[in-house]
């Protein structure tokens, strides 16, 4: 995510404010003061609003909500590497800053009342709320916020460590207040993303090892506790009826059922049927062909007992796709990784598998203004004629576009096309296999964890067998998973992106150098590349939307003519369905459509769900 320009206060001018001494040497830059920090422009919201319109500030609290979960969990710690974190175990804690859905990258106070900053954003300083409480009633203290930053930069999961590189330090400097100094002026997004910093209690963990697996549940300051758990099988939250910031005005409406219930299940057919039995309330559905046909037969679909809604929304559209682990010396050949996506027939698969549900994926930032297409524009061009020899030609010369077939299933064309490819690289059919000098073949392993996804990768293979190429299907369980994933122990597998409009800080994770040897990190691709870097620093040092466009669309090209990854596809829809015992807002937020911390228990249609299913019975 990026960054804001400016702050405001509650009469919605900045303010000059007299820096402390010891850090007027850091900055020469008009000091800003505010209850909100937005990257480009001002917050939308004043300072104590009145509740957004896409929440119902008068949404009825009680009642229990029930949730399938994927897999397993082992831990109820989710900051560190080791160990499978529970579901929803994010409840606990409270950030400094919360950011607002209906705004590109905006935050306001939540913990920090107020936030301070020079134009230069060469350092932020928050001010705590003084009701800011653990759920113990003890306060949140500056000690807290400075021991939250170092701890999860020295010992957290790599994220932190590598969004908080620019961070020189954090310090308590008044009674309420904390100061972080950066490392230059380059990193204008820093403010909110240290906005984004969950607080930890540093009393709780004195004399704990934090980078141990734990299933003690930890000292929180969030709207839930945990209220019981089986190991591996459910956990149970309980809302916190006196929390502190209940009834701030970007909490009204929000955090209203009683208890979170997360039920585990082996594999989403399981966890299907049981949202069919009534063991789950509510599924998000993330399969286009279970959309169209899995609900057209149910009899409580038929009579209204569960309802169906496909909620639009203006978020980029992720990047999800086949990827290539370019640590593994045979895809390290872009013609390799270009041959084998030839081998997606994603037009027979969307018309056979999904029903025509989907889109092609296109873009890391597709559905919005940050997609790169046509040609280069010439302030692209400024940008990228520096890096020519260190790019692939694609680049200049043509609109980066997945391969298409006529959903027919005869791939001829592709195959005519994949084995100069593949020729190219070094590497010829003989014996019916595709194999290189040395006698070695081309075989590969893709990893999942999800036995719905040998689906979409069955078609892949048997189109590479007629290629010569050996493809293996492995679907394994959620830790084992997550274990090999973490140590990039793979060949391919499944994996997505998700983009913000403000892209920033999170780029160095997903694509940067550093990142590719740093265990559990989100550089799956094992991307290391000197040119990838520099586009990467001119987004997250973008001085305004418009220079921050241009760089994310340069960035976008040059991954998508890489071909790290093969596009898979999209909805541009978030789909929910759920047993009618809900209320939810009549308006969503543009950037987070299903938003059910905002929903609710309707009393009169639960009870009419339970007299119905009672009659039944």
């Amino acid at each position: 995510m990026a960054i804001g320009r400016r702050g405001i206060l509650a009469g919605g001018a900045a303010l000059w404010v007299g820096a402390p001494a010891n850090l007027r040497a850091q900055s020469t830059s008009k000091v800003n003061v505010g209850h909100g920090m937005a990257m480009h422009g001002e917050p939308k919201y004043p300072a104590d609003a009145g509740p957004p319109e896409f929440v119902n500030p008068d949404a009825p609290k009680g009642g229990a909500v029930k949730f399938g979960a994927l897999g397993t969990y082992d831990s109820l710690h989710p900051f560190t590497l080791k160990g499978v974190p529970a579901a929803g175990i994010g409840n606990l804690w409270e950030t400094l800053c919360r950011q607002s859905p209906d705004e590109a990258f905006t935050v306001y106070g939540l913990i920090a009342e107020t936030i301070e900053w020079p134009d230069d954003r060469s350092w932020v300083a928050f001010t705590l709320r003084p009701q800011a409480r653990w759920h113990d009633n003890t306060p949140v203290t500056p000690e807290d916020v400075v021991f939250s930053f170092d701890i999860l930069k020295s010992k957290g999961k790599p994220n932190y460590a590598a969004y908080y590189a620019d961070v020189l330090k954090a310090e308590k400097t008044g009674e309420a207040k904390v100061h972080f100094t950066f490392r230059n002026d380059k990193n204008r997004e820093l403010p909110l993303i240290l906005g984004q910093l969950p607080i930890l209690p540093s009393k709780w963990w004195q004399g704990k090892d934090f980078e141990k697996v734990s299933l003690e549940p930890a000292l929180g300051s969030g709207p839930y506790k945990v209220d019981t758990f089986d190991v591996g099988r459910s956990i149970t939250y309980r809302r916190v009826a006196d929390w502190w910031a209940r009834d701030l005005w970007l909490n009204r409406g929000r955090n209203n059922f009683d208890t979170l219930r997360y039920d585990y299940y082996r594999d989403n057919t399981i966890i299907f049927e049981a949202f069919k039995g009534g063991e789950t309330d509510i599924r998000r559905e993330n399969s286009g062909r279970n959309w169209t046909i899995g609900y057209k037969d149910l009899p409580a679909v038929a009579d209204g007992r569960i309802q169906r809604a496909e909620i639009a929304h203006e978020n980029p559209t992720p990047m999800q796709g086949f990827v290539f682990n370019t640590r593994r010396d045979m895809f390290k050949d872009r013609n390799v990784r270009q041959a084998i996506g030839l081998m997606y027939d994603f037009e027979w698969q969307n018309k056979n598998l999904s029903y025509g549900f989907y889109q092609r994926t296109r873009s890391y930032f597709g559905n919005c203004e940050l997609e790169a297409k046509g040609l280069p524009s010439p302030a692209e061009l400024k940008i990228l004629e520096p890096l020519r020899a260190k790019i692939p030609d694609e680049v200049f010369t043509a609109e980066f576009d997945p391969p298409k077939t006529d959903g027919s299933g005869n791939i001829r064309e592709q195959v005519r096309q994949a084995i100069p490819l593949l020729k190219a690289a070094g590497w010829e059919i003989k014996n019916g296999k595709m194999t290189d000098r040395n006698g070695r073949k081309l075989a590969f392993e893709i990893l999942l964890n999800d036995a719905a996804f040998e689906k979409m990768a069955l078609p892949v293979k048997q189109n590479l067998d007629r290629i010569g190429v050996d493809m293996t299907i492995r679907t394994v369980d959620t830790s084992q998973y997550q274990r090999r994933t973490d140590n990039y122990d793979f060949d391919m597998v499944i994996d997505v992106w998700g983009e913000s409009l403000s892209p920033g800080n999170e780029q160095r994770d997903f694509w940067g150098s550093k990142a590719a040897d740093i265990p559990g990190g989100r550089n799956t691709i094992g991307i290391k590349d000197p040119a990838i870097d520099q586009l990467v620093d001119l987004i997250i040092a973008a001085p305004d939307r418009e220079s921050l466009i241009t760089s994310t669309r340069c960035l976008d090209r040059v991954l998508s003519w890489h071909m790290f990854v093969i596009p898979q596809f999209y909805s541009g829809k978030a789909l929910v369905a759920y047993w009618n015992r809900f209320g939810r807002p009549a308006k969503t937020a543009k950037y987070e459509p299903l938003a059910f911390d905002s929903w609710w228990v309707d009393e009169a249609r639960d009870r009419a769900l339970t007299s119905r299913d009672e009659k039944k019975t």
